[in-house]
């Protein structure tokens, strides 16, 4: 059975035989994936009243353990957005009582956010619906091939250079 990516595979190697288009199809088919993922992951975290970045801050602060708050430059580091954009996004989460601001009574410079009652108990809900949703998602691939795809996704991530303690948003 062949896929969309096939088809302008097919195309390329119509009008232009002197190209090899595999690694379209494989970039191609990474890059569908993503799209298709984050529109069913953006419809799952919305039933928690949820964006997707929101839910990036809650479930950082939550995965850090206790006392669940970092420091803002922590939460900019874990991203891929700048100190303004996290200022912003955590000025609607205070807003909507999920996460606090505090300032470092040692360092008046240093900004502490800390995760709320509330805001724990929502990313606890959410997080539990989003790995549901993954397995949903990942239902078409066995076990095995998804172990087989993670450490193909891992290796191709190491050689573009992405390792354990880069902090670029994931």
């Amino acid at each position: 059975m062949k896929d969309s990516v096939d088809r302008v595979l097919d195309q390329w190697r119509a009008e232009r035989p002197d190209i090899d288009p595999e690694p379209m199809g494989v970039v191609g088919r990474i890059s569908r994936a993503a799209r298709i993922l984050e529109r069913r992951l953006r419809e799952r975290f919305a039933a928690h009243n949820l964006q997707a970045h929101e839910f990036d801050i809650l479930a950082t602060l939550r995965r850090s353990g206790t006392p669940y708050r970092l420091t803002a430059g922590a939460l900019v580091e874990s991203s891929m957005v700048t100190y303004g954009a996290i200022a912003n996004r955590i000025d609607r989460l205070e807003a909507r009582g999920l996460v606090t601001r505090e300032t470092d009574p040692g360092n008046r410079r240093s900004l502490y956010i800390g995760l709320t009652d509330p805001g724990r108990e929502l990313v606890d809900a959410a997080v539990g619906d989003h790995v549901d949703n993954e397995t949903e998602l990942l239902a078409g691939l066995s076990d095995d091939e998804q172990q087989e795809l993670a450490a193909l996704l891992r290796k191709l991530l190491l050689s573009f250079g992405d390792t354990a303690t880069d902090n670029d948003g994931d």
